[in-house]
């Protein structure tokens, strides 16, 4: 079912998205991330892409609330959570949330997307539970041939080349005692008015990320452990910006997984 505008889902070739998969799985492993690899979820199309399970915070964890083709996932990611001991936190009725997909940590802050697969009430919920300081952002819509923003027909939701957050923005590195956090963000990918909410912040670094690269590139749908940025190989600008900056950074070949309408960051939920 293609509920984002990337879907390519009869052209898969799926022995080679399990090599990319795997090839993020080492690299991550090399860098000193632990991973903690689940079975995928039974009868899900969008199972690898654990990111939108939930938004993760110390002990407790925001479940997602995802598109009808995804709702499968939901009671499987409450399960794997709870058997890591996670208080599982459930939103109120009738709000949609993408989970980390929609919500990105920064120190005390959450940058949080709304207006397709995340309700700005639902980001206010989980800010709150969480202890987090949210800074509100849109990106801008997906258009029909008329001009006016497109409604995705498997999802019936309004629909967006960053549908997710983290399509048009990054943690680069998260704040020490000594330095502000650095994030990167595409500036066309978002409205006049997050553009402005984005300039004006002034309690993180920033750096910013070409428009193509972020659309054709998933640029800032990356992996950063604050030293080693595991992204895609076809951000070149983006890559020499972070090396610049001192930056280590792997770029692993992805380009199945990419046609589900994800990427490297889509592939990992941060629990800790």
């Amino acid at each position: 079912i293609p509920i984002n505008p990337y879907y390519k889902f009869h052209d898969v070739d799926y022995t080679q998205a399990i090599k990319e998969h795997d090839e993020v799985l080492k690299i991550l492993e090399s860098i000193g991330i632990k991973i903690i690899q689940v079975p995928s979820p039974a009868v899900c199309q969008d199972g690898v892409y654990t990111a939108n399970w939930a938004l993760v915070h110390g002990d407790k964890a925001v479940m997602s609330k995802l598109p009808s083709a995804r709702q499968g996932e939901q009671a499987y990611a409450e399960k794997i959570l709870t058997e890591l001991g996670k208080t599982v936190i459930h939103l109120p009725n009738n709000l949609k949330f993408s989970g980390q997909g929609d919500a990105l940590i920064c120190g005390s802050l959450l940058f949080s997307g709304s207006g397709y697969r995340s309700d700005a009430d639902a980001q206010e919920f989980a800010a709150r539970e969480l202890g987090l300081e949210r800074v509100q952002l849109m990106t801008v819509p997906l258009l029909d041939i008329s001009g006016q923003p497109q409604i995705n027909s498997s999802t019936g939701w309004y629909d967006s080349y960053f549908y997710d957050l983290d399509l048009a923005l990054a943690i680069i590195k998260a704040p020490t005692d000594n330095s502000k956090g650095l994030i990167a963000y595409c500036p066309e990918a978002f409205t006049p008015a997050s553009q402005q909410i984005l300039a004006n912040l002034s309690s993180v670094d920033k750096i910013t990320v070409d428009i193509n690269e972020a659309r054709n590139g998933f640029a800032t749908n990356l992996v950063s452990n604050g030293t080693t940025v595991v992204m895609s190989d076809n951000a070149p600008i983006l890559k020499n910006d972070l090396e610049k900056l001192g930056l280590k950074v792997i770029t692993p070949k992805i380009r199945e997984i990419a046609k589900g309408g994800g990427f490297i960051r889509c592939m990992t939920l941060t629990i800790e």
